[in-house]
């Protein structure tokens, strides 16, 4: 059985897509200062992913060009919004067999990079993935208002039908 905090990571993405279905190109590489463009927002979430749940995980680089364009502490950028969707869609989907396998037990783990503990339990970066995106959905919601659109998806979507509360197992 999935972990219910993976169920909530899985709806925070839906809930990310869909709040940003239907932007073009132009729109999502429009940048109000000092606030981010929604292309790089996409980009900047598929890194998080990327350096979480593929490079410190398993050492796997799913894109090994996204963090030197949208990771944090880089230059501002409006990449593409085609190449940061797919970019999204790789390393989520490769991401999912990896979040499948988490368990309460390995959530109070840490992960292990070239010896070094890491900083943060898995739970905990499972956490700050969540909330991560529920950030960045926010900014890319003021945005679209800021690009004049109307009739915007409503928030929080189907929660109780996509990701109900459940116990901890």
């Amino acid at each position: 059985m999935t972990h219910p905090l993976v169920v909530q990571l899985r709806f925070a993405r839906s809930e990310f897509k869909r709040g940003l279905q239907g932007i073009t190109d132009d729109e999502a590489r429009k940048r109000f200062l000092p606030m981010n463009c929604i292309s790089w927002i996409i980009g900047h979430l598929a890194n998080q992913e990327n350096n979480y749940w593929l490079i410190r995980a398993q050492n796997i680089n799913a894109a090994p060009q996204l963090n030197a364009l949208v990771g944090s502490g880089q230059p501002a950028s409006t990449p593409p919004l085609a190449d940061m969707w797919a970019a999204w869609e790789t390393i989520t989907t490769a991401a999912n067999p990896y979040l499948d396998t988490l368990t309460t037990d390995i959530l109070s783990t840490f992960i292990i990079v070239n010896g070094k503990h890491g900083r943060e339990s898995i739970g905990s970066m499972l956490s700050r993935n969540i909330y991560h995106y529920w950030y960045h959905l926010g900014e890319g919601m003021a945005v679209r208002q800021m690009l004049g659109h109307t009739d915007l998806p409503q928030f929080v979507g189907a929660i109780h039908d996509e990701a109900p509360y459940v116990a901890e197992m």
